[in-house]
C-alpha cells in the first residue's frame, strides 16, 4: 500500500459518520485515496444477515463519500474479524488511519479503552481520532512540542496539516521546574525562574526555525507555559481544528505517552486528535 492512502473505520454509528467525513476531507487535502473498512464478529447462526448488514454499511459510506467528496478515489470492504486487528492490518503503510472516538455495531463499544485506544496505541501509522463538533474548517492546528527525538515527526505532521488546511499553527511547549532535594524555604532555589522561561522560549523558537523556512505560508503562534501539557493542550483544543501530539515523548512535555498526555487528549479534547508517528 502506498502512503497516499487513508484508511477509515466505520460501523454505521453517528461517530463513525463524523470519522468518515473527516477522512474524506483529509483525502481531499492530501490528494490521497480513501479506503473504508468495517469489521464484524462471527456468529454462525446469523452469518449471512450480519455480512449483508455490514456490506450495506460500507455501501452507504461509499455513497456518502461520492456525494461530499466526488473527486476522491474511494473503495471499501466489510471484513470478518476483530475490529482492532482488522484496522491495524488494513492501515499498514497508509498515510493515516481515521477512527471515531466511539461507535457501535461491528465496532461495538468503540470507546477509549477499547478499539480506538488500542488502535491509537498500536498502529504503526498516524492515527486521527475524531472528537468534538463536526465543523473544524478554518480552525488552527495545535501541536505539542518537546525535546524528544520524535518531535521532528510531530512537527512535520502538524505543519503539513496546517499547510493543507490553509490555517495557522499554534506550537505549545510546557515545562516544569526541578524539585529541590530539600524544601525551598530552607535553601535557595537552584534555578532562576525567569531564566528558565527565557531558555524555554528560545528553545521553542530554535526548534521551529527549520519549519518556518520549509512552510513559509503557515502563520505560527507559540505558547510556552508552566501548565501541565495535557491541560494546556485541552484548553486550546476548544478553538482548534486538530491537536497533534507524538505517540511518546520526554523532557519539556513530561509524560507525553499514550496513556498520559496523548490518552488524556483522546478522552477529553474538544477537537480531533492526531497521534503522529
Amino acid at each position: 500500500m502506498a502512503e497516499t492512502e487513508i484508511v477509515v473505520g466505520v460501523d454505521g454509528s453517528v461517530p463513525s459518520l463524523s470519522a468518515l467525513r473527516l477522512a474524506a476531507a483529509e483525502a481531499e487535502r492530501h490528494r490521497s485515496r480513501l479506503r473504508v473498512i468495517t469489521a464484524y464478529g462471527r456468529d454462525p447462526r446469523t452469518a449471512r444477515e450480519v455480512r449483508q448488514h455490514y456490506t450495506g454499511v460500507v455501501s452507504d459510506a461509499l455513497r456518502e463519500i461520492r456525494i461530499i467528496a466526488p473527486g476522491v478515489s474511494v473503495a471499501g470492504q466489510a471484513v470478518e474479524g476483530d475490529p482492532t486487528h482488522v484496522l491495524l492490518r488494513a492501515a499498514r503503510g497508509a498515510r493515516m488511519l481515521v477512527v471515531g472516538s466511539r461507535g457501535g455495531g461491528g465496532f461495538r463499544d468503540l470507546l477509549l479503552g477499547s478499539v480506538s485506544q488500542r488502535v491509537a496505541t498500536h498502529a504503526t501509522v498516524p492515527v486521527l481520532v475524531v472528537r468534538g463538533g463536526p465543523n473544524t474548517v478554518g480552525r488552527k492546528v495545535v501541536v505539542g512540542v518537546d525535546r524528544s527525538a520524535g518531535s521532528s515527526l510531530v512537527l512535520d505532521a502538524a505543519f503539513e496539516e496546517a499547510a493543507a488546511r490553509g490555517v495557522a499553527l499554534h506550537a505549545v511547549r510546557a515545562y516544569g521546574f526541578p524539585v529541590p532535594p530539600i524544601p525551598a524555604a530552607i535553601t535557595p532555589l537552584p534555578y532562576d525562574p525567569p531564566v528558565v522561561r527565557r531558555h524555554e522560549c528560545e528553545g521553542l523558537r530554535e526548534t521551529l526555525a527549520p519549519w518556518r523556512e520549509k512552510f513559509p505560508e503557515v502563520a505560527i503562534l507559540s505558547t510556552v507555559s508552566q501548565a501541565g501539557p495535557a491541560r494546556i493542550l485541552m484548553e486550546l483544543s476548544a478553538g482548534a481544528g486538530v491537536v497533534v501530539v507524538g505517540s511518546h515523548g520526554h523532557s519539556a512535555v513530561v509524560g507525553t505517552l499514550l496513556g498520559s498526555v496523548g490518552l488524556q487528549l483522546l478522552h477529553h479534547a474538544a477537537c480531533p486528535v492526531l497521534i503522529a508517528r
